[in-house]
């Protein structure tokens, strides 16, 4: 998911020491906000999953987001809890 790509970079903004990995630009999640991916706690994340399902390069964004140990929002149509676990269930 292009919206947060690394700790401490703005929305959507790359890190000036990491450039985008490539599968961002064709990534469905770049059409739309950060707000979108990365809801208010408690909100619902069911729309950030459901536009991921559709996402040609889904595969790509939870392989980033699992490599780079992503802690918030919707990666790869995965909530922060579900990376959690499935981090949990790899070990």
């Amino acid at each position: 998911m292009p919206i947060n790509l690394t700790a401490g970079t703005t929305a959507g903004t790359p890190s000036a020491t990491e450039p985008s990995p490539a599968w961002q630009d064709s990534a469905l999640c770049a059409q739309t906000g950060p707000e979108f991916f990365f809801p208010a706690p408690g909100s619902s994340t069911r729309e950030a999953k459901q536009l991921c399902g559709a996402c040609p390069e889904r595969a790509a964004c939870l392989a980033y987001a699992l490599e780079h140990d992503e802690r918030f929002g919707v990666w790869g149509g995965l909530s922060e809890r579900e990376r959690l676990q499935l981090r949990r269930t790899r070990r």
